[in-house]
């Protein structure tokens, strides 16, 4: 087995065990929100580190950098607002992600295109596609 696939294996078990990493008492006020930040009160039991209060951020839930930041599929994300910006990409080492704010016309296009190129589109699905073409030929 190549180093590659060990690592994204490697990253997928991690993964799998690193928990969900919540503001402190998230759960108390909407307004807070979920996103992470730092606890930092002086009786802090989660800045202690304490058993029964949820983890904190450490360097030691980081991924391998070698496979660090990758899509699941092992390609590298890149964002895709148009056929031109498709054409760039390296099929083999990159997969394309289609902007939100693309029409469905363009969308369409940069599908064919992707096809012909033989590019991954990482955020829709073979059956989506296949629907999205056969729209365009009604």
């Amino acid at each position: 087995m190549s180093e590659f696939k060990r690592l994204m294996r490697v990253r997928f078990k991690q993964k799998m065990k690193k928990p969900k990493f919540l503001r402190q008492e998230w759960f108390r006020h909407k307004r807070l929100g979920e996103k992470w930040r730092k606890p930092k009160g002086r009786h802090s039991g989660m800045r202690l580190q304490l058993k029964h209060r949820p983890a904190i951020v450490k360097v030691g839930y980081r991924s391998p950098k070698l496979v660090r930041g990758l899509h699941p599929s092992g390609l590298e994300d890149v964002l895709i607002h148009n056929v031109k910006e498709l054409e760039k990409l390296d099929p083999k080492t990159q997969g394309a992600r289609i902007a939100a704010t693309v029409g469905k016309r363009k969308r369409i296009e940069i599908i064919k295109r992707a096809e012909e190129l033989g590019v991954k589109i990482l955020n829709i699905s073979e059956e989506k596609q296949k629907e999205l073409l056969g729209v365009k030929g009604d």
